[in-house]
C-alpha cells in the first residue's frame, strides 16, 4: 500500500500544481482538511475513497486521474477503500465528449458510505452481481439485487450500502463529461 499511497500523492500534487492551486485552495474547494491533503500528497496518509472523490471533483478530473498514471493500463490503478466500498478500476474509456471509468465494487455490510457530489453532468451506473444494494442520491436511494441495474446523476451526495448483512459485488460505470 505504501507504494500506491506515494503514487496517488504524486499524481495529486501534479494535478494541483498544474492548475496553479495552493494546498489551502484545494483543501477549501474539496472540503478536506489541509493536513489531510498534505499527508496524501506526501504519502503519509492512506487515501480514502470518499476523500479522493471530493478531491477529484474539486480538480474537475475523473477518479482515475488520481489512481492511475496517464496512459498506463487500468490494471495498474491503485485500489481504494472507503467506509463501505472497495473500488478497483477495471478500464478507462475515453471519447471526445466524456471519460468512462469501469470499476469492480465490493460493498461490505454494516456500513453506509456517503460519497460527495461529483461535477455537473456526471452519472453513475451500477450492475449488481450478488447481494442486495442500496445506492443513489442520498435523499432518494435506489435498491437492487443480482442482475439489477440502477443509475443516477451523481452531482448530488449519494450513498452505497449492502442490505441484509451480505456483501455486494457489483460493477460501476461512471460517465464524466469533458
Amino acid at each position: 500500500m505504501a507504494r500506491e499511497t506515494t503514487a496517488i500523492g504524486r499524481r495529486l500534487r501534479q494535478l494541483r500544481e498544474a492548475r496553479g492551486m495552493s494546498l489551502s485552495e484545494l483543501a477549501r474547494q474539496a472540503a478536506v482538511g489541509k493536513a489531510t491533503l498534505s499527508g496524501l500528497e506526501n504519502g503519509t496518509r492512506d487515501p480514502r475513497l470518499e476523500t479522493l472523490y471530493a478531491i477529484a471533483a474539486a480538480l474537475n478530473v475523473p477518479m482515475s486521474a488520481l489512481t492511475l498514471d496517464q496512459g498506463a493500463p487500468a490494471h495498474e490503478a491503485s485500489s481504494v477503500r472507503g467506509t463501505a466500498v472497495v473500488s478497483r478500476l477495471l478500464e478507462v474509456f475515453e471519447e471526445p465528449g466524456a471519460v468512462y471509468e469501469l470499476f469492480a465494487l465490493t460493498i461490505v455490510p454494516g456500513a453506509e458510505q456517503l460519497s460527495p457530489a461529483h461535477p455537473a453532468g456526471v452519472t453513475e451506473h451500477v450492475t449488481v452481481h450478488s447481494g442486495q444494494l442500496r445506492a443513489g442520491p442520498a435523499k432518494a436511494p435506489l435498491t437492487g439485487g443480482p442482475g439489477d441495474y440502477v443509475s443516477w446523476r451523481s452531482d448530488v451526495p449519494h450513498v452505497y450500502a449492502a442490505l441484509g448483512g451480505q456483501e455486494v459485488r457489483a460493477t460501476l460505470l461512471i460517465r464524466t463529461p469533458r
